[in-house]
């Protein structure tokens, strides 16, 4: 059964918020590590945000 892309948007929300808090506390607390994971999060949320789509699109066109 397909998931329709549902599952990977979800992951990709998750650490685009994930990556946005961390990006965050790294501001707030001048931690350029912190800062940088938290940038590679959000980079791996849109990812995940991006294979979602592919996968809807591919769904539709197969019904």
């Amino acid at each position: 059964m397909s998931d329709n892309g549902f599952k990977e948007k979800a992951k990709g929300a998750g650490n685009k918020i994930k990556g946005e808090a961390k990006d965050q506390w790294g501001s707030a607390t001048n931690d350029s590590s912190k800062k940088a994971d938290g940038k590679l999060d959000k980079v791996k949320g849109e990812f995940q945000d991006s294979v979602g789509d592919s996968k809807n699109k591919n769904h539709k066109n197969k019904d």
